[in-house]
């Protein structure tokens, strides 16, 4: 095992540097062929070409490879390289440290982000499982269609819907009752609250797991048929034992391991259509940081962001294959 994760951690150097050179290249070729970010950011009211030139300098942005297009300019790449070893991640247009800013809203994400992974899975086992053991009946065909109707739902559109059935529609009614706590009227509202940092989360969070949700009730409802068919549940069957033991310790364990590989997946997943839950219901978080940043094209902060990101799914991937070997002890890692 310990070869294994050292292996896996190696592994990770060529990824992150890998998508960090095609964030910087694709950021190099939007300033060679967009125009100077500094400039823009004083829009029709520019400061004197002096102050102009001392912000390019402290954002790196004096180098002659930014006149030529298409230059993917390594100079700047290794410079930004190195001070990322150095955990340095640098400052954004505006003077502030890009740590801070992160540090400021990467909670709130992570509260939003684990609200949908416990939601999808929870809910989406229980529905999977549910279909699975009454495969072509009724709740089979309930959660099929109804899983179907969620796939095919952008989460931008089913956010706006959610959040004007339920957020507004639902929510206006529930505050205007004096019989509901506060607590209780901040799960629907439609904005985030400082004060309940988790339950005004609820609703967004279950808007960001709902795809998710749908394909994972699908793959243990096809896992678990597979399954069922198997020779080591019939003579688990055989040998007289419980239909509970039988479902729930034989055969769903098998049966989680494409969900476990799927969630591991859908962290990256659910990291980045937080940018877009996050947009829906003004939810101070990294997606809004990162949207944000694109607008006033301050590509220090979203190549920073997102090389974070990268990070936290390629450790999630890692947890998930080590989970393997608990879900089936046949895995073993030499």
């Amino acid at each position: 095992m310990g070869r294994y994760l050292a292996r896996r951690l190696l592994q990770f150097i060529p990824v992150v540097v890998g998508t960090m050179f095609l964030l910087h290249y694709m950021t190099m070729l939007s300033i060679q062929f967009g125009g100077d970010p500094i400039r823009a950011l004083f829009g029709d009211n520019p400061p004197p070409a002096q102050v102009i030139e001392a912000m390019r300098a402290r954002f790196g942005l004096d180098n002659g490879c930014l006149e030529q297009k298409g230059n993917p300019c390594v100079g700047i790449f290794w410079d930004r390289m190195l001070q990322y070893l150095q955990f340095d991640f640098g400052i954004n247009f505006r003077g502030r440290e890009i740590t801070d800013l992160v540090g400021e809203r990467w909670p709130v994400t992570l509260r939003l982000t684990l609200i949908a992974i416990i939601f999808e899975t929870i809910v989406g086992v229980i529905l999977g499982v549910m279909a699975g053991l009454r495969k072509d009946k009724f709740v089979d065909n309930f959660v099929r269609f109804s899983t179907t109707l969620l796939i095919a739902f952008p989460t931008f559109v089913f956010g706006v819907i959610i959040q004007v059935l339920v957020a507004l529609a639902l929510g206006d009614w529930i505050k205007a009752q004096d019989y509901f706590p506060t607590w209780f009227k901040a799960m629907f509202t439609p904005v985030f609250l400082s004060d309940y940092p988790w339950l005004s989360l609820v609703i967004p969070g279950l808007v960001l797991g709902a795809f998710s949700l749908a394909a994972i009730a699908r793959l243990t409802r096809t896992s678990l048929i597979e399954n069922l068919r198997s020779d080591y549940v019939r003579t688990a069957r055989a040998k007289g034992l419980a239909q509970r033991r039988v479902i729930g310790v034989h055969t769903l364990r098998n049966s989680l391991i494409p969900v476990v590989t799927y969630i591991g997946i859908d962290v990256g997943t659910l990291l980045g259509g937080a940018l877009v839950t996050e947009r829906i219901f003004n939810i101070p978080g990294v997606g809004g940081l990162v949207f944000q940043s694109v607008t006033q094209k301050d590509s220090t902060v979203v190549i920073a962001v997102v090389t974070m990101l990268t990070l936290v799914f390629l450790t999630a991937n890692l947890i998930v294959d080590v989970f393997y070997a608990v879900l089936d002890p046949r895995i073993r890692y030499e």
